[in-house]
């Protein structure tokens, strides 16, 4: 895993780590709350959120295995606490390859930034390794919080399109003026 997909990446305030099936204790904050799953309705379980944080995380290992990059956990070097995920994601849209930046926190760690400094990590990452030209984000739309997130990280609004049947903004970043 280590070859191709860093398990380590500091921020001043976040650490990254590959995530483990013992971490779906932490997701179910997060598949609990209506709030957090308003755009992944299928997670939403506040009376049974274990079986569908373990859902949620299992893609991810898939993921590794498969290579496709995956969401990696989050932790707050402050406190140790799991905050939420973050990660690159390999992605076929409209018929194109592409790699997106995807982020979801815990609801207790919304409007503290920790987003946006997320995705700087995982788009710093990609920059350093060449990846690609570009890195995108699909929004829901309308999903304003993660497209501030975006904007924040210098995605321009790209596209709309249908994906997975969503209508979804797709931001995109150029990344080669950035290197």
């Amino acid at each position: 895993m280590e070859h191709y997909y860093k398990a380590k990446i500091e921020s001043p305030r976040i650490v990254t780590r590959f995530l483990v099936p013992a971490d779906a204790v932490h997701w179910c904050d997060f598949v609990r709350s209506k709030d957090a799953t308003e755009f992944f309705p299928e997670y939403y379980a506040p009376e049974n959120p274990l079986p569908a944080a373990e859902k949620f995380l299992s893609s991810q290992f898939t993921r590794y295995e498969e290579k496709t990059y995956g969401l990696k956990a989050l932790i707050e070097k402050e406190t140790g606490n799991f905050i939420g995920l973050c990660g690159l994601l390999g992605k076929e849209v409209d018929g194109n390859y592409e790699i997106e930046i995807g982020y979801q926190l815990l609801p207790q760690y919304w409007g503290k930034g920790y987003a946006a400094e997320a995705a700087r990590l995982f788009m710093d990452f990609a920059i350093e390794h060449q990846l690609i030209d570009s890195l995108i984000s699909i929004i829901d739309v309308g999903n304003v919080k993660s497209e501030r997130v975006a904007e924040k990280n210098g995605f321009k609004r790209d596209k709309k399109t249908l994906y997975q049947g969503l209508d979804v903004w797709v931001y995109r970043r150029e990344l080669s003026s950035s290197k």
